[in-house]
């Protein structure tokens, strides 16, 4: 099913502050903090320098999380990580003299914990950026931006095109684990009671086509590539959620550790290259990216 066509508001409105996915604190215990060749932590909330970047060229390989998420992040079946993010990562970290990305998979709401646990290098997953999440961690700027669909059964019957709909018609809506979604239908007044959490896209599309839901929400890229060739759901047009009247806008980059801003500021050099080159756009492309997603926020204005 070919993407439907949109429009969006300008890349400078600054979006609502809310995530695709809602970051959860906590959520998972790592063990083993320090990496080979670090010498300390710095004070938590802290932003400084580093030397990642250096020790990174000397290994040749960097660590990169990633939540097994398609089209944002994930193992392919030769076991080597690919999406959206990862495959950014590969051409921005071979340029920086790192040739080797080796994937960590883990649940969405352990990156910044597995990152903050040095488990991981960078988060690789196509990571909405907040003001929650900016105070844990730096972010590149982001290199997409991202409306919600719907995965609605085939011909619509409730017509539903936006969260008030699922809200003003006491419908069930299903949702992914920790996704932003959560909170945007909140906003727009469905209950806590009529919320299906799910794990991922794919058990969402298995409750619709079931009837166990009457709506799936997610990033529009993503509902799109999970109901290709079924017939018996359909995605609906793809929109941006009003929360508290002002617009969501969603956009996604990489999170460093607070106390590597230079390698932060290096990726981020190096993404600003892709994106006025235009090679951006052809390394997300396969991945049911167009034009539309790309985006000129910068992670300070979504900070």
């Amino acid at each position: 099913m070919a993407p439907p066509e949109r429009e969006f508001p300008s890349d400078r409105h600054r979006r609502a502050g809310l995530s695709r996915r809602s970051l959860l604190a906590g959520a998972a215990v790592f063990g083993g903090l320090a990496a080979a060749g670090c010498s300390r932590v710095p004070a938590e909330g802290k932003v400084e320098g580093g030397d990642l970047l250096e020790r990174l060229r000397d290994s040749g390989t960097v660590k990169v999380g990633i939540a097994n998420e398609p089209p944002f992040g994930y193992i392919n079946d030769d076991g080597e990580p690919t999406g959206e993010a990862p495959e950014i990562a590969k051409v921005l970290f071979q340029r920086l003299g790192v040739d080797n990305v080796e994937p960590v998979p883990v649940d969405f709401s352990a990156l910044i914990p597995g990152l903050k646990a040095r488990t991981f290098d960078v988060v690789s997953a196509g990571m909405y950026i907040t003001p929650e999440r900016c105070a844990q961690v730096l972010f590149s700027d982001p290199d997409y931006q991202m409306p919600d669909s719907f995965i609605v059964p085939a011909g619509n019957p409730h017509g539903i095109t936006r969260y008030e709909d699922i809200a003003e018609q006491g419908l069930t809506l299903a949702t992914g684990q920790a996704y932003a979604e959560i909170d945007y239908a909140l906003a727009a007044g469905v209950p806590n009671s009529r919320l299906l959490i799910l794990p991922d896209q794919v058990a969402g599309l298995d409750a619709v086509s079931q009837g166990r839901a009457d709506a799936f929400a997610g990033t529009n890229v993503t509902v799109m590539g999970v109901v290709e060739g079924n017939s018996q759901v359909e995605a609906t047009e793809a929109f941006v959620p009003i929360v508290n009247g002002e617009p969501a806008y969603g956009a996604g980059g990489f999170a460093f550790r607070l106390s590597e801003q230079n390698l932060r500021n290096a990726f981020n050099e190096e993404l600003h290259k892709l994106k006025e080159s235009g090679e951006l756009l052809e390394i997300v492309a396969p991945f049911g990216f167009t034009e539309a997603e790309m985006t000129e926020l910068t992670a300070e204005e979504l900070c």
